[in-house]
């Protein structure tokens, strides 16, 4: 198999730059709404937990359609951040990290929500006996005994980010070097003769990325588990 090409390489970074920025962008989102759900009773708790987990059930391409409503220029947030700020969203690659942001969502939530119903409430009603303040009992129990599932949720999410196709496409497009990530590339690829190896290419760096943050995440995932093992 050939090297990659410099465009090949700049497909790689692109997409490992949005994943990146989504899982980061994510990551406090998710924990909140997953410290919510695993620890509060609301009214709404039941919607909120499916709104959260609806891009799972719904087609990508509605999604973005979605996003498009709400984030493009003529939307209500999307004028709003366009007239005050002056950031435009669609057919840019922030566009691409929001939409691989949405889609991820659910699945770090879901693994951070876990963890956190891993915690023990008995060890947080002890530090709060001892004379601990809510916020100093999250930071000192709550969330370093759930860390290993924010690790997992964030690997999760960024695993989602790099195989992200139909949300993005229709939010933010295919343009070569602004939008086309890895999966946008690859199908790209397919509609062109002679591309052959390039989508080869291209598909075993999407294999190689995806398979190393299973991994990692599965890896998490145990060392989540032992925790409570051991908590017990």
């Amino acid at each position: 198999m050939n090297p990659l090409s410099a465009e090949e390489w700049g497909i790689v970074a692109l997409s490992l730059k949005v994943s990146l920025v989504a899982m980061a962008l994510t990551l406090p989102v998710a924990y909140a709404v997953a410290w919510l759900l695993a620890r509060r009773r609301f009214p709404g708790r039941m919607l909120l937990d499916a709104l959260v987990h609806l891009p799972l059930v719904l087609p990508p391409v509605v999604t973005g359609w979605l996003l498009l409503l709400l984030f493009g220029r003529s939307g209500p947030v999307g004028q709003w951040l366009d007239s005050w700020f002056g950031i435009t969203l669609p057919f840019r690659w922030t566009g691409a990290a929001l939409a691989a942001a949405v889609m991820a969502l659910p699945l770090m939530v879901r693994a951070m929500r876990l963890s956190i119903e891993a915690v023990d409430r008995k060890l947080v009603g002890a530090a709060r006996s001892l004379g601990a303040g809510r916020w100093r009992a999250f930071a000192t129990i709550t969330l370093p005994l759930s860390l290993p599932g924010v690790f997992a949720g964030g690997v999760l999410g960024f695993a989602r980010s790099i195989g992200e196709f139909g949300a993005t496409i229709t939010f933010a497009s295919n343009i070569p070097g602004e939008t086309r990530t890895l999966p946008l590339a690859i199908y790209s690829g397919l509609q062109v003769p002679g591309l052959e190896g390039e989508v080869a290419r291209l598909a075993v760096i999407s294999i190689v990325l995806s398979l190393l943050a299973l991994l990692a995440s599965e890896y998490f995932m145990r060392r989540a588990a032992g925790g409570r093992m051991h908590a017990f």
